[in-house]
C-alpha cells in the first residue's frame, strides 16, 4: 500500500511539471494562431482590389469572381480554427484560378497597378506559409507532449485536448496548368 501511494505521488509530482508545459503550449499556439489570422485578414483585405482590377479586363469570368467573394464571406464569418482553415483553403483554391485566368489577360499583367497588387498578393502567401508552418510547429510540440508518458496523464486529467494542424486542401496537391497558348 505504502509503494502505490509513493507510486501515485510520482506520478502526480511528474505531471504536475507538464502542467504549465500544457499552459506555455496552448498560449504558443494561440499566438501562431493568432499570426496566422492576421495574415489571413491581410490577404482578405487585398481580395477586393484585385479582383476590382481584374474585372475591369476579364468580365466574362464572373464564376471566379464570384467563388472569391464567397470564400472571402466564409473566412469573415469563420467562428473555429477548423472553420478558418477550410475557408482559407476554400479561398487559396479561387485565387490559384484566378491567376491562371491572368495568364490568358496579357494586358492586365502589364498593368502597373495589377503588378502592385501582384507582389503584396505574393507577399502576403509567402507570410501566410511561413505563420501556418509555425503555427504547426507549436501544434506538434503540443500535441506530442500531450501523447507522452506521464504528461498524457496530465492532459487526461486536466482536459488538454488535442489541435487541428493547418493543412493543405486536396487541390493543392496537383500543379497549376498554365498555358502560353492563344489569348481569349
Amino acid at each position: 500500500m505504502l509503494r502505490l501511494a509513493a507510486v501515485l505521488a510520482l506520478l502526480v509530482a511528474a505531471s504536475g511539471c507538464s502542467y504549465n508545459r500544457f499552459t506555455s503550449g496552448e498560449e504558443a499556439i494561440k499566438a501562431r494562431w493568432g499570426e496566422v489570422q492576421n495574415q489571413l485578414l491581410r490577404r482578405n483585405d487585398l481580395i477586393p482590389n484585385l479582383v476590382e482590377t481584374v474585372k475591369g479586363v476579364a468580365g466574362q469570368e464572373q464564376e471566379v469572381f464570384g467563388r472569391i467573394a464567397d470564400s472571402r464571406a466564409r473566412l469573415a464569418g469563420a467562428q473555429t480554427p477548423e472553420q478558418v482553415i477550410a475557408a482559407a483553403n476554400e479561398q487559396s483554391s479561387a485565387l490559384a484560378r484566378l491567376l491562371a485566368i491572368v495568364e490568358n489577360y496579357p494586358q492586365l499583367r502589364s498593368a502597373e497597378s495589377f503588378n502592385r497588387l501582384m507582389d503584396e498578393l505574393a507577399g502576403t502567401e509567402n507570410r501566410i506559409a511561413v505563420a501556418r508552418g509555425r503555427y504547426n510547429e507549436s501544434i506538434q510540440e503540443y500535441n506530442t507532449l500531450r501523447r507522452r508518458f506521464p504528461s498524457n496523464v496530465t492532459a487526461k486529467i486536466f482536459g488538454f485536448g488535442e489541435y487541428p494542424y493547418f493543412e493543405a486542401p486536396a487541390e493543392a496537391q496537383a500543379a497549376p496548368k498554365v498555358d502560353f497558348g492563344t489569348n481569349p
